[in-house]
């Protein structure tokens, strides 16, 4: 893969932002480069900007190497760059599946690249063959999320490597909801294909949405490019410091994810035994997409009992279709028995 062949010219030439915490490294005596406040330390400094002591403890728990690691604010941070470093904004363009995440699309909006949409198939599955025959020479990214946001399910992991092998772009697979499917991380494969981006975050399993810190994984040359584009200090240091104690918790993490997939099953069964709910689909992440009567009504009727969801029913091949989160054992309790009670 060359990268300069992908990389926007004028970021592939950027002379980055560089502060004297880039230039240099360890502890100094007295810090006078920056302009802050000598006092109220250590909140008066400004935070590693390349979080290296966070990225040495992500990485261990990865099992990968720091310099395949940058970290975002939460993953549409990641998702932006990587568009704004490989796509030239009025010329290039992106290829992505169709219903997803919708953050893909805003950040293409927002630097105005074409955005072309790939319908999967009737079972949420990948269309190998449509998405490849969207590509065409200023295609740069191709986006697929797996276990996909709104759907819920995995996609075939063969079909993800056909794509990979096949696409001379950038292939982005955002695994937001990868703790709570059977599936191995792409992680393992990013030694095998040079042109692969895997997102993670903290924001699902970990249950930390409200400290924003997301991941991106790539060959150190890509990761390398994030830096240059990214803004200095873009993690700040309460997060650093959160996050580097609640990563310690590992076997927390792993009960929760295991009590959120038993109550998943649990909530699955529940909502297919209701006359209103005609089909509840397979899913591999802690939310399931549920067909109902009315899913307008359904939404609404919700949202007056005070109990909100996410409303898919005008997102393609969603139609009728209710998102709804795994919560606790109460709040699931409480969802079914209100809908219940629905006239």
């Amino acid at each position: 893969m060359n990268l300069q062949n992908l990389i926007r010219p004028n970021i592939y030439n950027l002379k980055p932002y560089s502060c004297a915490r880039d230039e240099f490294k360890g502890k100094a005596s007295a810090y006078l480069d920056a302009n802050e406040n000598p006092l109220n330390a250590p909140y008066n400094r400004y935070p590693d900007p390349l979080q290296n002591d966070l990225k040495e403890k992500v990485a261990r728990l990865k099992n990968i190497d720091p310099e395949k690691l940058f970290f975002g604010n939460g993953s549409d941070e990641p998702i932006d760059l990587v568009v704004r470093i490989f796509c030239e904004p009025g010329v290039d363009n992106i290829v992505a599946i169709d219903p997803t995440y919708g953050m893909y699309q805003v950040c293409a909006d927002i630097n105005n690249v074409e955005y072309r949409k790939v319908h999967l198939l009737e079972d949420f599955s990948l269309d190998v063959d449509s998405v490849l025959n969207a590509v065409d020479d200023r295609t740069k990214i191709i986006f697929m999320c797996s276990p996909n946001n709104p759907t819920g399910n995995d996609l075939n992991v063969n079909d993800m490597k056909k794509v990979i092998q096949s696409f001379n772009g950038i292939v982005v697979i955002d695994e937001a909801y990868i703790d709570f499917s059977s599936r191995k991380s792409f992680l393992t494969e990013l030694d095998q294909y040079p042109n692969l981006i895997v997102l993670q975050t903290f924001s699902k399993a970990w249950g930390m949405a409200a400290i924003r810190l997301g991941m991106a994984f790539a060959c150190p040359e890509i990761i390398g490019f994030f830096n240059k584009v990214k803004y200095p200090y873009n993690i700040n240091l309460l997060t650093q410091y959160f996050v580097g104690e609640e990563i310690k918790k590992l076997k927390r993490k792993e009960d929760w994810v295991e009590m959120l997939v038993s109550q998943r099953e649990k909530l699955i069964d529940q909502l297919e035994k209701l006359p209103m709910v005609q089909k509840v689909y397979p899913t591999d992440a802690n939310f399931v997409l549920v067909k109902v009567n009315d899913a307008n009504a359904t939404y609404r009727y919700l949202v007056e009992q005070g109990i909100i969801v996410r409303n898919r029913n005008n997102v393609s091949l969603c139609l009728g279709c209710l998102r709804i989160t795994v919560g606790i054992p109460e709040e699931s309790t409480l969802l079914i028995d209100t809908l219940k009670k629905m006239k």
